[in-house]
Order: C-alpha cells, then sequence, then structure tokens
C-alpha cells in the first residue's frame, strides 16, 4: 500500500491507510468503549472485512474513509470520511460523513478536527451538494461533533439494519449542504 496524503489539518494527516494501521485498526474495533454505539465489538476477521469494504470503497469513488495520523505521535488514531451509506432508507443514495477514533485519543477535537477537514473536502474537491452524518440517539459525543461542524439536525428515524426493539435502533439524521458551510 502506497500511502497518500488527501489531507493535511494542523495536526493530522488524513490520508490512505498503510498495512502498519491494521493492528491498531483491530485493537481499536476490540475496545468495548469505541464500539458501545454499536451493535458489538468486531472481532479481528470483522476488522479485515470492514477494512476491504474501506478499500474497495476507495477504488471505486477515489475517497473513502481516511485514516488519521497524528503528525506528534506518527501515528494511527482511527478515521475520519466520507462513504456511501449501503443500505435504504428515506435519505439514501446519499454521502456520510462519519469516525471512529482511538479512545485514548478521545475529548482532544480531533474528530471535530478531522471532520472540518474533510467536509472542505467533500465540497470543495469532490463537489458534493449534501453530506449527512448519523448515529444512535444516545451517542452525544458524536452528535456534539456533528453540532460543532455546523450540521444541522432533520429527524430521528429508526436504523434499517436493525430490528425495531434493538436498544440501538433509534437514530438521529444530521446534514450539510454546500451554501451552509
Amino acid at each position: 500500500m502506497q500511502e497518500q496524503i488527501f489531507i493535511e489539518s494542523p495536526r493530522l494527516f488524513i490520508r490512505s491507510w498503510k498495512a502498519s494501521d491494521i493492528i491498531d485498526y483491530i485493537k481499536m474495533n476490540q475496545d468495548p468503549m469505541v464500539m458501545k454505539y454499536f451493535p458489538k465489538t468486531l472481532s479481528t476477521q470483522e476488522t479485515l472485512n470492514h477494512f476491504h469494504k474501506i478499500q474497495a470503497h476507495f477504488i471505486e469513488f477515489n475517497y473513502g474513509l481516511f485514516a488519521l495520523e497524528l503528525k506528534e505521535e506518527n501515528r494511527f488514531v482511527g478515521f475520519t470520511g466520507l462513504s456511501h451509506p449501503q443500505f435504504n432508507s428515506f435519505f439514501t443514495p446519499c454521502v456520510e460523513i462519519g469516525w471512529r477514533i482511538d479512545s485514548a485519543h478521545w475529548q482532544k477535537g480531533i474528530a471535530t478536527e478531522a471532520a472540518n477537514a474533510c467536509l472542505d473536502f467533500g465540497f470543495k474537491n469532490l463537489n458534493l451538494e449534501k453530506i449527512v452524518s448519523y448515529t444512535f440517539i444516545h451517542n452525544l459525543a458524536s452528535e456534539k461533533v456533528m453540532q460543532k461542524i455546523s450540521m444541522k439536525k432533520l429527524t430521528e428515524f429508526d436504523h434499517p439494519n436493525l430490528e425495531t426493539n434493538h436498544y440501538l435502533c433509534k437514530h438521529v439524521l444530521y446534514e450539510i449542504n454546500r451554501t451552509n458551510k
């Protein structure tokens, strides 16, 4: 894998993934704190499968979920990027911005910094008109990031990949348009 830096922010290289990221990504997806608002932690194989989906998205669209490298530590600390949700809902097809940060780096503004940079990239470089984000209604940290990057709450919805009685089913949906950024 050849590293490519797509975006640089004050503290981050927002780049393609390197083989050396995979071990940290596996650990991150097995951290119960990181995966608190997901149906479960991911096994090594499930993380590898997700990694391959991320790579396939890059091949198809030439963008996706970018690896985040904290400059001062010169190591992978999570991902942030733009992707196409693979489920049917009233707001799909669309482009979603999402993030997952190693819990050791929470509450340092990394998700917000990376998400702002990715929004700029999406609007300026990819010429997108609208970007959405969604999360479980009790994931207040992610919802706060959405608010900090000037996204506006549209509604709540039941995630179509979860049973309606599943405790994670109810989500909030936010969006931002090119003209609002």
